[in-house]
């Protein structure tokens, strides 16, 4: 394949083009496994390629994280060849993980038997402003006590970090709540009426709502941010 502004040889289709500095593809889908993963690149609606990578899962825990992270390895170059501006993934949720942690991008859970063509379909819904601000420039408001230390940053700093929220407010901490001992954890509720969401994070028997504000601007695509955003924590072990 060739570029399609330059017409210079590209390695893989849809590669971006390191002549002419022009992307030639928009969205790589993945549909993950813990043995077998299928890439595949779009521009538009127009499969432009489909790539598959493989492992085979070590049985000795010395070497499972190096093999867990090579076979990731090649998903994240893939995805970094094509620079695209959107990244949905199905499947298995700890090569997500690994994948997830050696690029620099937003990733949509999406679901269905048939990824590319549910991302297909979602292209038809209206689109959401992606906001361009960095994570501590997201969190305000008049509490600057967070739950869980550490941990609980982590948990806004991931809830910030996607393209579609523009705001964290935390609120005040409620110490009355009934003991867990699975650690913090944390969920998103039902969006309201304008797309916003709160976050609920919860730390032994103290518990955090939090207000974050999205550009979704009414309930159904609220629903939509709400649903990425359990997924992402969900990937990254905050949520059941």
């Amino acid at each position: 394949m060739t570029c399609q502004h330059c017409g210079s040889p590209l390695d893989r289709p849809g590669d971006y083009c390191l002549v002419c500095r022009q992307p030639n593809a928009d969205t790589v889908v993945l549909d993950l496994g813990r043995e077998r993963s299928t890439i595949t690149t779009l521009d538009d609606d127009d499969v432009l390629a489909e790539r598959t990578v493989t492992t085979t899962p070590e049985t000795d825990d010395r070497h499972v994280s190096a093999e867990l992270r090579s076979y990731a390895g090649q998903i994240a170059d893939d995805i970094r060849r094509k620079r695209p501006d959107e990244v949905y993934a199905t499947g298995d949720r700890e090569v997500l993980r690994e994948v997830r942690s050696q690029v620099h991008y937003s990733f949509y859970r999406i679901n269905g038997e048939n990824p590319v063509e549910a991302v297909i379909e979602r292209r038809g819904e209206p689109a959401l402003e992606v906001v361009e601000a960095s994570v501590a420039e997201k969190l305000g408001g008049t509490h600057s006590t967070l739950i869980g230390g550490r941990t609980g940053r982590k948990v806004l700093a991931l809830v910030a970090e996607h393209p579609h929220v523009k705001k964290i407010i935390p609120g005040p901490i409620d110490a009355g709540g009934s003991g867990s001992r699975t650690g913090l954890r944390a969920k998103v509720t039902r969006a309201d009426d304008n797309g916003n969401v709160r976050l609920l994070v919860r730390d032994g028997s103290s518990v955090q709502e939090n207000r974050v504000v999205t550009t979704a601007g009414n309930r159904e695509l609220g629903e939509r941010v709400r649903d990425d955003i359990n997924d992402a924590l969900t990937d990254s072990e905050f949520q059941d």
